[in-house]
């Protein structure tokens, strides 16, 4: 069963900030949309990941580091959403179904500059990762979720590419988004059995 990001095992796991500076992705030769910047053990691990890829075949990182406000709005937005769907649902229950697609803020992965969103491009633009980045559950059918059933053949082949050179380079995925990779958060903690986080809220880039 998965663990999703709104459960106490993930929240109960201590931060221990290690100060770690923020790297923007663009000098580490990583393919992004515009200027992304996280931690300096993630821009490494995807730099590792990235060279472990095909001739041709890239990572394109469309999100990183994410401030604080706009993870809160995201959150309420899509939990109202969420409500307006389940009118009658518990508190604890609409948690749990948002934290699907969105981080809670105290364990969010993003506000620590920890997690990038990202899929695979090449010589002809995006690869068929079966949906497109941030397709909701409800969008996609469930789709959206790493080992869904639903999707074509070439996706399932990219999606486990996308895994093989991720994994191997210390990224942990969140299984209800392909997109979602992570290192030094609660929630690769968690995966790794490891007793600590290793990065906390970024609040500036300075």
């Amino acid at each position: 069963m998965t663990v999703l990001l709104s459960d106490d095992r993930i929240s109960r796991i201590p931060a221990v900030e290690n100060g770690e500076p923020l790297v923007d992705l663009f000098t580490r030769g990583i393919s992004t949309r515009d200027q992304q910047f996280v931690r300096e053990g993630v821009a490494d691990r995807l730099a590792t990941a990235d060279a472990f890829l095909p001739s041709g075949v890239r990572l394109h990182v469309v999100e990183g580091l994410r401030p604080l406000e706009i993870q809160q709005d995201i959150y309420a937005n899509y939990r109202a959403e969420l409500e307006r769907l389940h009118p009658g649902s518990a508190g604890h229950d609409l948690d749990a179904l948002t934290s699907r697609f969105v981080a809670p803020v105290d364990v969010a992965p993003h506000v620590a500059g920890a997690a990038v969103d990202l899929t695979l491009i090449g010589a002809h633009g995006p690869l068929d990762l079966g949906t497109p980045i941030d397709a909701t559950p409800e969008q996609s059918n469930g789709a959206c979720f790493f080992d869904a059933a639903t999707i074509s053949r070439d996706a399932r082949t990219n999606r486990a590419l996308l895994a093989d050179v991720l994994t191997a380079a210390g990224l942990v995925n969140y299984p209800t988004e392909w997109w979602h990779w992570s290192y030094g958060d609660r929630y690769w903690a968690f995966v790794e059995d490891r007793d600590h986080a290793l990065y906390g809220p970024v609040s500036s880039r300075a």
